[in-house]
């Protein structure tokens, strides 16, 4: 998986201009921004926004810049140029060169979460690379919360397939909290050869009776496949459904989806684990060991 990530922190990289064309942090306090003005470049400069929010500009004064785009501050910046009739068509850009805020958290199941300094907005590939990647219990679906105004989210979904994860990677500014959230898990209990819990990290998140019970090693010789049963969490309490794997197998039942948290369990040959009740079973998977699914 560290390889993996690496890889898209190369290829992310060269995206990084693409995507910030079409994201845009907005101006704060402290940023040092550079003004181009086409065709006269004596007229270029780079200025640090005020603790006020303004820039001094050369001819134009004082302009308030703070909680604007870079291009909405170079549509402000034009305006003034024609107002004081300095020019008649000013083709204006803003660049944000250096944020204030330097920093980016990466929160929940990365290597090594923490705080991490950026200076300019970062492709999110980058963003986790600089974590250590993803835990093996890590879920794809990614959430980045926004500085400048923490209502605004965006989601990024991490996909095994590396020319997938690349077609669409958002930028990550300073300032901004990236949040890995942890996979769900399925419960494979009793007589299999690998019992213990398996977080989903597959493309589709999907997995069926069948499906669990390979990658838990199938069910043992010894167990009693015509006594599983699905434990599932619902509104109303737990709720058992027995499973006919026989019949799933033959193809004359469908192979069920599980959901997440739902508990599988294999029993075993005896008597007593048979007749186990559903709150037994359930409790046993606060010590089951944790597994990954790709």
């Amino acid at each position: 998986m560290g390889k993996l990530i690496f890889t898209f922190f190369f290829a992310g990289a060269l995206a990084l201009t693409c995507a910030a064309q079409t994201e845009s942090l907005l101006i704060g306090p402290g940023d040092l921004i550079d003004v181009e003005v086409f065709d006269t470049p004596e007229m270029g400069q780079e200025v640090r926004v005020t603790d006020s929010g303004t820039v001094r500009l050369q001819l134009i004064g004082e302009l308030k810049l703070a909680g604007e785009t870079p291009g909405e501050a170079a549509k402000t910046i034009e305006t003034a140029f024609i107002d004081k009739k300095i020019m008649r068509r000013p083709q204006v850009r803003v660049r944000v060169m250096e944020y204030a805020t330097q920093d980016v958290s990466v929160l929940g199941q990365v290597k090594n979460p923490g705080t991490y300094s950026i200076t300019t907005p970062q492709p999110i590939l980058k963003i986790i690379a600089l974590a250590g990647g993803l835990t093996d219990v890590a879920d794809r679906n990614i959430t980045v919360k926004r500085y400048h105004d923490s209502s605004l989210e965006t989601h990024y979904y991490l996909a095994n397939d590396a020319e997938q994860a690349l077609s669409v990677s958002p930028v990550v500014y300073p300032g901004d909290t990236v949040i890995v959230p942890r996979a769900p898990v399925v419960y494979i209990l009793g007589d299999v050869a690998k019992p213990g819990g398996y977080a989903i990290a597959t493309n589709d998140s999907r997995l069926t009776v069948l499906q669990a019970i390979a990658m838990a090693g199938s069910a043992n010789k010894t167990s009693v496949q015509s006594h599983i049963r699905l434990i599932r969490k619902t509104s109303q309490g737990q709720e058992e459904i027995p499973v006919q794997l026989s019949e799933i197998q033959k193809g004359k039942q469908p192979d069920l989806l599980l959901q997440p948290y739902d508990v599988l369990y294999i029993p075993f040959s005896w008597m007593k684990n048979t007749a186990m009740n559903a709150a037994s079973i359930a409790a046993a998977t606060s010590s089951a060991a944790i597994y990954t699914i790709h």
